[in-house]
């Protein structure tokens, strides 16, 4: 039972990393983190198809060994924020003190993205290495 419970969150948790890459106010890495935990404890062999699928892995890997996001992943997180937020905030909202509180948050969330530290070149190839079939 508790495996079918952690394999269910997560694939709820992984649905919505999924989603996070495409909506800015989602966020993907703590949703794919949250998945990996789950896989983990529930099955090894959703955790390996997970760390080392060709898009998602990425994510997990970096956070997990680096602490680090692509710095592609913080350009497209970034500007797809401030895109839906700025066009909410002119468009959508009329109330001030909405438009005052989704500014905040927006930069609350781009400062929160911009802290953690960049993947690097070196840090990738350093990935590459521990990968099945790269030794």
């Amino acid at each position: 039972m508790k495996k079918i419970l952690l394999m269910t969150v997560g694939n709820i948790s992984l649905s919505l990393g999924i989603a996070g890459i495409f909506l800015p106010v989602l966020p993907t890495t703590p949703f794919l983190l949250l998945s990996a935990a789950c896989y983990v404890r529930s099955s090894k062999k959703l955790y390996l198809w997970l760390i080392h699928h060709r898009f998602l892995g990425l994510y997990i890997r970096s956070f997990i060994q680096y602490k680090a996001i692509s710095l592609r992943a913080k350009i497209v997180s970034v500007s797809a924020l401030w895109i839906v937020m700025l066009s909410t905030i002119f468009f959508f909202i009329s109330f001030l003190w909405l438009r005052v509180l989704l500014f905040c948050i927006g930069i609350g969330v781009t400062v929160y993205l911009m802290h953690y530290r960049t993947l690097t070149d070196e840090m990738k190839s350093e990935m590459k290495k521990g990968e099945p079939g790269n030794s």
